[in-house]
């Protein structure tokens, strides 16, 4: 549950407005004046902060510059509630670094409205950072994989765009949609961190209970993501990022895991990721294998159109197979990966894991 201080010297007025707030599924702290809320917010334990500006001692604009001037861990999103409608006191108040203004009297519903937006801009603080901190964790068992999530998300991102521009997919695929898988799809394997390194490490093929176990890494993924998504149901790149953690691994003809789903069963996400993994376990040197060419790793993924990988996104490759090229040049040392002829194809059946 979300909490919010509530600055308001008139009793009346803040105890309408906490009962507003706790309708509206908020704890609640009240705060008599700004010294009162400042010390308040001393605590660390509050994000959303709401601030009558006519108040004795410290004023609301007062409080936000005391605010601003702390130095925190985590933003604090202010709402001054004021009756003052002016220009001269709109400025003054952005200058004092108020987040928004409220008109008195205030309306319950604009406050919860306004109070909305001020969590979703707090979800995305620290969101970027988080989901690539939680994601290099796992990969941090692998020592093989490189710079595996900086290219990954770099070959999601170009799949993406280009999908974007193609009329079966530009309701699904927008540029908010672009950015959320370039964010989300590091966490792919982060289900890894439940396998057992005898596996996850293994210099070679895995047998038939190895490959179970490695196959479990889509489920531990997908549900840890979903757990999390649950309970922030305000965080939509949860939910993608379960997605692909859960469908990573999954066939376009239905041969994958863990669900056998097939075709447009898949989410597009997942679709788009798988070709981008496979993309990169191939041309990339790992504990069990060389780094194979750009063009053996193409060849491989012409190959699989229709069966492995969505016919449309193998086109996208297609069509931006420099700018992958480009991404794998910028992440990569350089000497150069192995051409086709050097192909040792039970690495590759590996490599796809």
């Amino acid at each position: 549950m979300m909490r919010v201080l509530l600055v308001e010297d008139d009793f009346v007025t803040a105890e309408l407005l906490a009962a507003n707030l706790r309708d509206f599924g908020y704890e609640v702290t009240l705060a008599g004046d700004g010294q009162e809320a400042f010390a308040q917010i001393r605590s660390g334990r509050y994000r959303l902060v709401v601030s009558d500006w006519e108040m004795p001692g410290m004023s609301g604009a007062e409080l936000c510059r005391q605010i601003r001037r702390r130095l925190s861990s985590g933003y604090i999103y202010v709402i001054l509630a004021t009756s003052y409608a002016d220009v001269a006191h709109v400025v003054e108040g952005i200058e004092a670094g108020a987040d928004d203004f409220l008109a008195k009297p205030i309306r319950p519903e604009e406050l919860r409205v306004r109070l909305r937006a001020g969590e979703r801009l707090l979800a995305l603080e620290g969101r970027d950072v988080t989901i690539f901190a939680l994601a290099k964790l796992a990969e941090s068992r692998d020592p093989d994989t490189g710079a595996h999530l900086e290219r990954m998300r770099e070959y999601c991102r170009i799949l993406a765009e280009h999908l974007g521009r193609h009329p079966k997919y530009q309701a699904e695929v927008d540029g908010e949609y672009v950015q959320l898988i370039y964010l989300t799809s590091p966490l792919h394997d982060i289900g890894k961190v439940g396998v057992p390194d005898r596996v996850l490490l293994k210099p070679g093929r895995l047998d038939p209970e190895e490959f179970e176990l490695m196959k479990a890494h889509t489920v531990l993924g997908g549900q840890t993501l979903e757990a999390a998504a649950r309970a922030h149901p305000e965080a939509q790149f949860l939910a993608m990022a379960r997605d692909i953690a859960l469908t990573h691994h999954e066939r376009f003809d239905g041969r994958g895991y863990p669900r056998g789903l097939s075709g447009e069963q898949i989410p597009l996400c997942g679709r788009i990721t798988a070709l981008a993994d496979v993309y990169d376990a191939l041309t990339t040197k790992r504990v069990y294998k060389p780094g194979f060419s750009h063009e053996t790793a193409k060849s491989i993924i012409l190959e699989g159109r229709g069966t492995h990988f969505d016919p449309d996104i193998v086109d996208a490759f297609v069509a931006r197979e420099s700018d992958f090229l480009a991404v794998w040049h910028r992440f990569n040392t350089p000497s150069p990966p192995l051409a086709s002829g050097d192909l040792d194809y039970p690495a590759v059946s590996a490599a796809v894991v």
